[in-house]
């Protein structure tokens, strides 16, 4: 059996919930998760082997805009170095056939030097966090970050466009759902008009929530609210139904009406496939959140009049996107196996 090491970047779930929909493609093949935080727990929920031990230095943000950037950059670097250290240990007890990342740059660091194969998943080829003298030290890092990639099999793109080199872009990589929109509104219990509001793995959303709330209380129409507060968010809101930390994001997404969320790929790449009008509001100074929010039309000033979105979002139509973004990276996954 074709035994393989999937190292999960823990910041944020988007990461972990698109391995799982290219894991979901795989039969007779033995995958060890590594991952940390939220992501370990939703593998561990769908019963996916997997060892919790990193543990990601989180984002400061106030108001919705990102502080400090250069001291996260530091404890990012730090953390890096954690995770060599970690992935040395168990690539040295696994000894696995191939070495897959999903933005975990320390496991592909030792796989490489350890002559093992490796595939690298990821949306970003360089980094653009910082200004100043902060940002020659995040040159050097994205220059080691250019080698890693250099130096990888197969680097797998989840988006639309051409190949080039070892580069393969997919198509968006999003869960398959076996059941029909009805289906999930009434095992939901969905009976109104629902919105649903997520933000993620991490505390960072909490503005989101709160602007959110206050705009859709604005609104005179008879709405459910289901929030998706995560793990990090214990705040209690009013007038919601708060389903915390959930696994099955992407079946929430389907059967809602429309999605309010940060600007994280996957979920918009989730909500553009099942065809579900969405707003995504991004953290101010977050360069991949900020570019991501800007294909979809929107930018950090958009949450001044959510208030008017929701209405323009609450009557557009739903419009479905095929994508194969999962099993065509399964595919090339597999043959390199082979």
């Amino acid at each position: 059996m074709n035994v393989f090491n999937f190292f999960s970047s823990p910041i944020g779930l988007g990461h972990v919930t698109r391995d799982i929909a290219i894991a979901n493609n795989f039969e007779n093949i033995s995958i060890n998760f590594v991952s940390g935080s939220g992501a370990a727990k939703i593998l561990k929920n769908l019963d996916f082997k997997v060892q919790d031990v990193y543990n990601p230095p989180a984002f400061i943000v106030e108001n919705g805009t990102l502080k400090s950037p250069a001291k996260w950059l530091w404890n990012y670097y730090q953390y890096y170095k954690d995770c060599k250290k970690i992935s040395q240990e168990i690539l040295q007890k696994d000894n696995p056939n191939l070495v897959i990342s999903d933005e975990d740059f320390a496991s592909l660091t030792v796989a490489q030097k350890m002559k093992i194969p490796t595939i690298l998943i990821t949306d970003v080829l360089e980094t653009r966090f910082t200004k100043g003298l902060a940002s020659f030290i995040e040159k050097k890092m994205n220059k080691s970050m250019q080698e890693i990639i250099k130096k990888c099999e197969i680097v797998i793109l989840p988006e639309n466009g051409d190949d080039q080199d070892n580069i393969r872009r997919v198509g968006p990589i999003v869960r398959q759902i076996n059941y029909s929109r009805e289906e999930l509104q009434k095992k939901f219990s969905f009976k109104k008009k629902t919105i649903v509001i997520s933000v993620g793995g991490t505390n960072t959303g909490l503005f989101l929530i709160e602007k959110a709330l206050e705009s859709i209380s604005k609104i005179k129409q008879d709405i459910e609210v289901i929030l998706v507060s995560g793990p990090a968010i214990s705040k209690e809101f009013k007038n919601v139904r708060n389903l915390g930390f959930v696994d099955n994001l992407h079946e929430l997404i389907f059967a809602a009406d429309l999605i309010i969320s940060l600007a994280g790929k996957s979920t918009i790449d989730e909500a553009n496939a099942y065809g579900t009008p969405a707003i995504f509001i991004p953290i101010k100074g977050h360069f991949e959140q900020e570019d991501n929010a800007r294909e979809e039309g929107f930018v950090f000033d958009d949450i001044k009049r959510l208030d008017v979105l929701i209405l323009e979002k609450l009557e557009q139509k739903r419009n479905h996107v095929n994508t194969n973004g999962a099993k065509n990276a399964s595919v090339i996954i597999r043959k390199l196996m082979n």
